[in-house]
């Protein structure tokens, strides 16, 4: 029942003293949690309500399937941007339906990570690469900041997600600039950055917005054009089953499977770092995939929208020490409260001070320290985040994470169909082989044989590379050589299609009079070789543990003279 049930394994084992530290956490993070519930809806296109509908039944639903107990998951900004972005660009969506997209989006989205966590398939977030999600998420972050400007300036900004247009367009706005608003952003943006660096167990957010508030309130700063939230429904969210149609799935489904897939690599890639701070490693990636499905899905009935896990959320469970779950499900009950009795609290919240938070919380996704450690160490990587994060800021959300997963794969395929290609010699007055290039001058090369190392798996893509490559050497090495030792301790596989190449290469060789020996093959790779047809050529002494233990073969006349004759039976057997 643990396996399948989490919240068991916590729940029984509970006890008093561990419930001060969850009510602590748990209220903590609340009071970050409703004023960014507040904001992220925004940023989804939805009205700030939905923000509190998706911190309730999905932090509910998590609390009891989560396998970490330091994992704050609600509503965050980067899926808040995708939804938007997403349902945005569906021509059909128009805005009187676009509530009801947004949660059968979440419904979606529940249902693709159940699905995929029930058929143990976590492993495909690994397509999404650290320079891919930096460069995005980079991206995608300085997209949401400037998209604030709308509310920040307090003039009418036309909604685009491409960063030239926002600008563009912020600027022709300039003239229509309400000073009240831009005053309240500032100050906001202010507070936040030196309350932080003063002392981060500040409730810097709430101060903001109670400030907001009683500004708005005191100055009647309504009258003089400042927006805000308003009246916000009181009360809990409906219980209403998502409206699925066919041909809306049909035009989500794209939109749901990258967000499915985003969402899911940010809680792990949060949980993991929770995890290790913890020193813990309870954390299951399949079970998560579950728990993520089950909570958007739970949601999506309480008319939520997409969620996941939250890096600011999460860091503030583990700095408040929280012990088990039971802190999500006390962060729930105060957004319950919050629903029924103090959604009143928040008529006269200034949406520029939501507009600073915003800024202030999504700046620390920008991640310049990464993309300069790339740029000195890694510049194909660079090369990836660059090109994500052009592409997300100028053309689009969805087409940057596209464009960075398939530069990823073409950079994957490259680097396998051109792998590191090593010939070896001896290091002198030891029995270590290393490579020539770099210890040219301690070892000994010979002019009888050829050693070489393939630093990859021998596949289709790669196996005409690799001929090439060696063919090239035994020429250069002449008709003193005499034989050629493969080192394969870095091969775990041979296709179908490399293993006709070796055999066509190995025939080639003894025409030649040059012996072929392989040494280092790790059991999988013996097995191939036997399997494929290899070794009908080769004799079982041509297959050696080490490399010395070849050479040392090669250098015996009595074994290398045996060798010959059994090559030569059992080239006969094969023409027979």
């Amino acid at each position: 029942m643990q396996k399948i049930f989490p919240f068991l394994s916590w729940i029984r084992t509970y006890k008093w003293p561990y419930l001060p530290s969850d009510l602590l956490a748990g209220l903590t993070v609340a009071i970050v949690l409703i004023p960014q519930g507040l904001a992220y809806a925004l940023i989804a296109g939805l009205p700030a309500v939905y923000g509190l509908y998706a911190s309730l039944v999905p932090l509910i639903v998590y609390s009891f399937m989560g396998t970490s107990r330091a994992l704050g998951v609600g509503p965050v900004a980067m899926d808040s941007l995708l939804v938007a972005a997403g349902l945005g660009a569906i021509a059909s969506i128009g805005p009187d339906n676009y509530i009801v997209m947004a949660i059968l989006l979440a419904f979606l989205v529940g249902g693709i990570q159940l699905l995929l966590g029930l058929l143990r398939m976590g492993f495909l977030v690994n397509f999404l690469s650290k320079p891919v999600i930096s460069g995005f998420t980079s991206g995608a972050a300085l997209i949401i900041m400037f998209s604030q400007l709308k509310y920040l300036l307090g003039t009418d900004i036309e909604r685009s997600n491409q960063f030239h247009w926002i600008i563009w367009n912020a600027i022709q706005k300039l003239g229509t600039i309400n000073p009240y608003d831009l005053g309240i952003g500032i100050l906001g943006i202010l507070l936040m950055i030196l309350l932080k660096k003063w002392n981060r167990k500040i409730p810097y957010i709430l101060l903001v917005v109670v400030i907001g508030i009683a500004l708005v309130f005191f100055f009647q700063l309504t009258s003089k054009g400042v927006a805000i939230v308003g009246e916000i429904p009181s009360g809990l969210p409906k219980v209403l089953l998502p409206q699925i149609e066919w041909e809306y799935l049909m035009e989500l489904w794209p939109i749901a499977l990258t967000l499915a897939l985003v969402g899911y690599l940010e809680t792990i890639s949060i949980g993991k770092g929770i995890e290790d701070k913890m020193n813990r490693d309870q954390l299951n990636a399949n079970k998560e995939l579950v728990a993520l499905g089950l909570s958007n899905m739970a949601g999506s009935f309480f008319q939520s929208y997409p969620i996941t896990a939250s890096f600011s959320r999460s860091a503030i469970y583990l700095e408040a020490r929280s012990r088990t779950n039971m802190a999500t499900l006390v962060t729930a009950m105060i957004v319950l409260c919050t629903l029924l009795f103090l959604t009143p609290m928040f008529y006269y919240l200034p949406k520029a001070a939501l507009a600073s938070i915003i800024m202030v919380s999504v700046y620390g996704l920008v991640d310049v320290a990464y993309a300069r450690t790339l740029w000195k160490f890694r510049k194909d990587e660079f090369a990836v985040l660059l090109a994500t994060f052009i592409v997300t800021l100028f053309v689009g959300i969805m087409e940057g994470i596209l464009v960075g997963v398939l530069i990823s794969l073409l950079l994957m395929v490259y680097r396998t169909s051109n792998p590191h290609f090593a010939v070896l010699a001896k290091i002198k007055n030891t029995e270590y082989y290393r490579n020539v290039n770099r210890f040219e001058s301690e070892v000994v090369v010979r002019s009888d044989l050829l050693i070489v190392r393939f630093d990859a798996q021998l596949y289709f893509g790669n196996s005409d590379f690799f001929k090439s490559h060696l063919m090239h050497l035994i020429d250069e090495k002449g008709p003193d050589l005499k034989a050629v030792i493969l080192n394969a301790e870095a091969i775990n596989y041979i296709d179908s299609s490399a293993s006709a190449m070796l055999i066509k290469l190995i025939e080639k060789l003894y025409e030649k009079g040059i012996h072929f020996f392989i040494a280092g093959a790790i059991g999988p790779t013996r097995d191939i070789l036997f399997s494929s047809g290899v070794m009908q050529l080769l004799p079982k002494e041509c297959l050696f543990v080490e490399t010395r233990e070849a050479v040392s073969f090669f250098d015996d006349p009595r074994k290398k003279s045996q060798l010959q004759s059994k090559v030569a039976h059992q080239w006969n057997t094969l023409g027979d």
